[in-house]
């Protein structure tokens, strides 16, 4: 089995929908809600698992009640939790989010509190075919796209803002929301502002962009995928489940654009359900939609 290392956020998410989002000081009453386990690292762990790859997730707890839940989730989807910090007095990290009736969120994250600084630990984890970071954390990323350089495979930054440009300069794929790459070149379309980042960092790299599909670079040129064509009903996630289904592609050997329309079906897919990761596809239902979308 593939195996993918992943270092980043673990999060319990209060998923409330809604019409439209709240506009003043006021009480509201959601359609309808969940509780599922969120966080940028811990939805792509789940979407590695779910797609036949073993994740090992490597982040940052407490000791609350709320750590119990989130590996918990995690450990009933095959993730492996062995390598989760717990600190002791520590607070663990959840979300409050609101999902309007275009799938469209709002999200009111508490980071934690209490919670380990030290990264050592990091390097027990096991070999990996491919590392997966986000940028919550950087002395952790830094410390697990280490373990990816002494192993000579993939080191991926999933790249949301703000981001520590070491990290960029130190992953071998760099992998940004819109986002988090107007907040290093701002001002740019998405094409042009890929291409000014590139020229800035060793590595190769790519900007999603929803419906707007992907670009990424090749070379000195810059390609494009645009995104597949769904019904959505809940963006949340979506991009984590992109990045680990990236993430997981790269590990099994596939090249960058092949990889890039696996994780576009993949994302495409969880859209297409309500409820945060709890939308995220496995594997027989991406290549179902790959082989009808052509």
């Amino acid at each position: 089995m593939t195996e993918v290392l992943v270092l980043g956020m673990a999060v319990v998410d209060f998923v409330l929908s809604m019409e439209r989002f709240p506009t003043a000081a006021a009480k509201y009453r959601a359609d309808s809600a969940e509780i599922v386990g969120g966080g940028v690292a811990a939805n792509a762990a789940v979407a590695i698992a779910r797609l036949g790859g073993q994740a090992t997730l490597a982040t940052r707890v407490g000791d609350d009640p709320l750590a119990d839940l989130v590996l918990g989730e995690l450990a009933g989807e095959g993730v492996c939790i062995d390598h989760v910090h717990r600190a002791a007095g520590g607070r663990s990290s959840f979300s409050s989010i609101y999902i309007d009736a275009a799938g469209e969120r709002q999200i009111m994250n508490f980071r934690g509190s209490g919670l380990t600084e030290t990264t050592d630990w990091i390097a027990a984890a096991p070999r990996a075919q491919a590392v997966l970071v986000d940028t919550r954390w950087t002395a952790g990323a830094a410390a697990a796209l280490a373990s990816a350089r002494a192993w000579r495979v993939p080191g991926i930054v999933d790249g949301e803002a703000p981001i520590d440009l070491a990290l960029l300069e130190a992953a071998s794929h760099v992998a940004l929301s819109r986002p988090g790459l107007a907040s290093l070149e701002p001002g740019e379309d998405a094409a042009t502002a890929l291409a000014r980042l590139a020229a800035r960092i060793p590595g190769w790299a790519c900007v999603t962009d929803g419906e707007n599909g992907v670009w990424w670079t090749e070379g000195a040129e810059i390609r494009h995928l645009p995104a597949f064509r769904v019904a959505v009903k809940d963006t949340l996630g979506a991009g984590d489940v992109w990045h680990g289904a990236f993430a997981l592609a790269l590990a099994e050997g596939q090249g960058e654009p092949e990889a890039i329309r696996f994780a576009s079906a993949a994302a495409a897919l969880k859209c297409m359900t309500f409820g945060g990761r709890s939308g995220s596809p496995d594997r027989a239902a991406v290549m179902t939609f790959l082989k009808e979308t052509g």
